[in-house]
């Protein structure tokens, strides 16, 4: 053999290796994305049985705000059927986003429940309820942290995926961008308050 054969096999040797490594490295940054999302469905899981025990406790003092109690356990089940859509495929970027607005349903939800509790001295001094809101304060905070580790190995991903050459393999073993957890706040809670002395 000539050395240009040498030359070629040696290039071609090199080519090869690195596209294998670049396609391990791409599937370990996915694995991290989907590990991301398991984080974020554990805790999430943990908030959605925390909610039917605190919404049972204060049953017991406004019945007559059935409507709102009602309310935050639809919101709660239309979060948990999302959140099981995206469980299914957590690189999905459509079940993402139908998480994130059931997530804000809820929050929305859990936040007129917490505007009742106010209203009742009887139910904002009982013990459980107590318990049970600091419990789920507590959890919304790891859901936030979970959140974050989530989109950043969704940022490292992306910036791998999407770098040359590494494009190169990514588009051809089919890994595409994927999308990040975004606050869905809407553009007027987004907006710097405006505070008049």
């Amino acid at each position: 053999m000539s050395w240009v054969a040498w030359v070629v096999l040696a290039v071609l040797a090199v080519v090869g290796l690195w596209s294998v490594a670049a396609y391990n490295r791409l599937v370990r940054l996915r694995n991290q994305v989907a590990n991301g999302f398991g984080q974020i469905d554990v805790q999430l899981k943990r908030r959605y049985d925390l909610i039917p025990n605190l919404v049972e406790v204060a049953r017991r003092y406004v019945a007559h705000e059935a409507q709102t109690l009602e309310a935050v356990i639809a919101a709660r089940n239309q979060a948990r059927q999302a959140e099981q859509g995206v469980a299914a495929n957590p690189l999905n970027a459509g079940a993402l986003g139908a998480l994130a607005g059931a997530e804000q349903l809820l929050g929305g939800a859990l936040g007129r429940l917490f505007a009742v509790v106010e209203s009742y001295p009887e139910l904002k001094a009982d013990q459980s309820l107590r318990d049970l809101h600091e419990e789920l304060t507590h959890t919304e905070n790891r859901v936030g942290f979970a959140r974050q580790a989530y989109n950043d190995a969704v940022l490292e991903y992306n910036d791998v995926a999407l770098h040359f050459p590494t494009v190169l393999v990514a588009r051809l073993c089919g890994f595409v961008p994927l999308d990040m957890l975004a606050a869905t706040a809407s553009e007027v809670e987004r907006a710097a308050p405006r505070v008049q002395l």
